[in-house]
């Protein structure tokens, strides 16, 4: 490893606490990975959002990727970390319908939904999540699908399996 990918390296670790999956990858190219990994640990420490609705978003685009590594982190994640029931991290991953009780983590996964396919937001659709989440919430929710489509475009043209623990470093 070139000396600029081990700094690119050890400002992910700084920065994140660990080298997961896609981090892994990213320090190929130094300057972009500096540049791109200030976001994710963003969204694991001062997002609006909370775990459990991180993961709802999460989970949606990780199963519309088929991302293996995502899809196989992502549920252990939402189960765990978000607190999410495991059949509802199901639904999300492989597509399936599900709902949700808490009027937040409904609107996320309704949001999440729309984007990923049809790609459109209705105004009714939005005016509630603007009610529940919030301006920054909203943006929240739209920079996290991109950066995990980002992530999951990585992944995939990678190859990287699921329970995958990279090269050596």
């Amino acid at each position: 490893m070139s000396p600029e990918m081990r700094e690119a390296y050890e400002f992910t670790r700084e920065l994140r606490g660990l080298v997961p999956g896609p981090h892994k990858i990213w320090p190929a190219n130094p300057r972009l990975s500096k540049t791109i990994v200030p976001t994710g640990a963003y969204f694991q420490r001062e997002s609006t959002l909370t775990k459990a609705e991180s993961e709802i978003a999460t989970n949606i685009v990780n199963g519309r990727w088929r991302s293996a590594y995502a899809n196989y982190e992502h549920e252990i994640i939402g189960e765990r970390d978000g607190h999410l029931d495991p059949r509802h991290v199901e639904a999300l991953i492989a597509g399936l319908p599900t709902s949700f009780d808490d009027p937040r983590q409904q609107v996320v996964h309704e949001l999440a939904s729309a984007l990923v396919a049809a790609r459109i937001v209705p105004l009714g659709l939005y005016r509630r999540a603007r009610e529940l989440l919030g301006d920054a919430g909203i943006v929240d929710v739209a920079v996290l699908l991109g950066w995990f489509n980002m992530v999951c475009m990585t992944l995939n043209f990678f190859d990287v399996p699921a329970n995958a623990e990279g090269f050596d470093q």
